[in-house]
């Protein structure tokens, strides 16, 4: 069971985490791409053509993320936090509204950007930031707010279109974020105070003179090291699901079994996340990358191996369990390594990378879907990928902590 200790007394900032992660679904992949089908015939593109624009929207938020992801640093929470949800609720409406592709690819640049950028982004930003002791475990609940969106929005949608039709839900959504909004200054009240007692605390302890800057940190040997492991789930997760509608099809699934199967990726997820947690606070999250992608290579194989309608709960299942450890081991890796003072920084490059490999999959399975290139070969290549990448995270865990170079 996951333990509470050291974080009680901060149920409010918890569920501040909670709230800006569950917000930031609709900007992830399984959320926009439920759509996916509507989308392709309401502006006639192909599925290499969604895919383009999909990775192009995507590809163009990173860049912009490493620059407005720094900005938590030094900008107080509160106003942060309201200005993206306000930014997300404005490019959902958009997307709503969108009558042209033009308008499509500048609403999907948005909700990269403010959803599964900077909504996620700030959340764990917060959840790391003020959770030094049970950081592994407040990240654990804060990520929560993902699963429930993933549990709970691919039937939804699939009932609602047959009902509201795509516009309207997207356009119900930007109304339902701008209605949360005040939430973000109710459960931040007196933020100012917790922030300035942690920096006094970091100060006086000399914790703080530990601390890199982004700089420093890209000239560790060990981030390169790692990072072909951290993108892996971004890639393979956002280029398979992205395509899901096509991937059923292929394997004669109806999409309704792919929807019903989240439910199981959201219940493995949320296991996976709360004993993740407890395991990062225990053993630390450095220690933990070079095993983290076994669920997802698993998974990729059972893809590869059946065509059996077992095959996509067991997929998705397996998703789910990589997906929980993920959230809370990249939450909590970057302040390990690096430390606190520059940790809004560091974490934007890093969900940048991630962004720009999520940007890359949708364009790349796609052209390969289009080119005949079949599921079995693009799932068994992404196994083979995380093997691959797991070998190199186990050579930057065995080197010395805060060793650069």
């Amino acid at each position: 069971m996951l333990s509470l200790s050291g974080l009680r007394g901060q149920g409010p900032l918890l569920a501040f985490g909670f709230l800006m992660c569950f917000c930031s679904n609709v900007g992830q992949t399984f959320f926009i791409s439920l759509f996916g089908g509507e989308l392709r015939s309401a502006f006639s593109l192909s599925d290499g053509g969604f895919g383009a624009i999909y990775s192009l929207g995507t590809l163009a938020s990173a860049a912009v993320l490493v620059w407005l992801g720094r900005l938590i640093d030094r900008s107080p929470l509160p106003v942060f936090a309201a200005l993206v949800l306000a930014a997300l609720a404005g490019v959902c409406l958009l997307m709503g509204w969108a009558w042209n592709v033009g308008a499509l690819l500048a609403a999907v640049f948005g909700l990269r950007l403010f959803g599964q950028g900077l909504a996620s982004h700030t959340a764990i930003t917060a959840m790391a930031r003020y959770f030094e002791a049970g950081r592994g475990r407040a990240i654990s609940l804060a990520s929560l707010g993902h699963t429930a969106g993933e549990a709970a929005f691919p039937a939804l949608v699939v009932a609602a279109l047959a009902i509201a039709g795509w516009r309207g839900i997207w356009t119900g959504a930007g109304l339902a974020l701008l209605a949360l909004m005040p939430l973000v200054f109710l459960l931040l009240r007196g933020h100012s105070a917790r922030d300035a007692s942690l920096k006094t605390s970091r100060q006086a302890s000399g914790a703080a003179r530990n601390d890199r800057a982004l700089g420093e940190a890209l000239r560790d040997t060990g981030l390169w090291l790692r990072l072909p492991a951290l993108l892996a789930p971004s890639f393979i997760f956002t280029g398979l699901i992205f395509h899901q509608v096509r991937l059923a099809a292929d394997k004669g699934w109806p999409l309704s079994l792919m929807a019903g199967s989240f439910t199981l990726f959201a219940v493995t997820a949320v296991a996976a996340l709360l004993v993740a947690g407890p395991l990062v606070d225990r053993h630390s999250a450095r220690r933990l990358v070079p095993l983290f992608l076994a669920p997802l290579a698993l998974a990729c194989a059972v893809l590869a191996a059946s065509d059996s309608p077992l095959a996509a709960p067991l997929f998705l299942g397996l998703i789910g369990v990589n997906t929980g450890v993920t959230s809370v081991l990249l939450g909590a890796l970057w302040a390990e390594l690096y430390g606190l003072t520059h940790l809004g920084a560091i974490r934007a490059f890093g969900q940048s990378a991630m962004v720009f490999s999520s940007g890359l999959a949708p364009a790349l399975m796609g052209w390969l879907i289009d080119w005949h290139v079949t599921v079995e070969a693009i799932a068994l290549a992404c196994a083979l990928y995380c093997l691959a990448a797991s070998a190199l995270a186990a050579l930057a865990a065995g080197r010395p902590r805060g060793a650069l170079g």
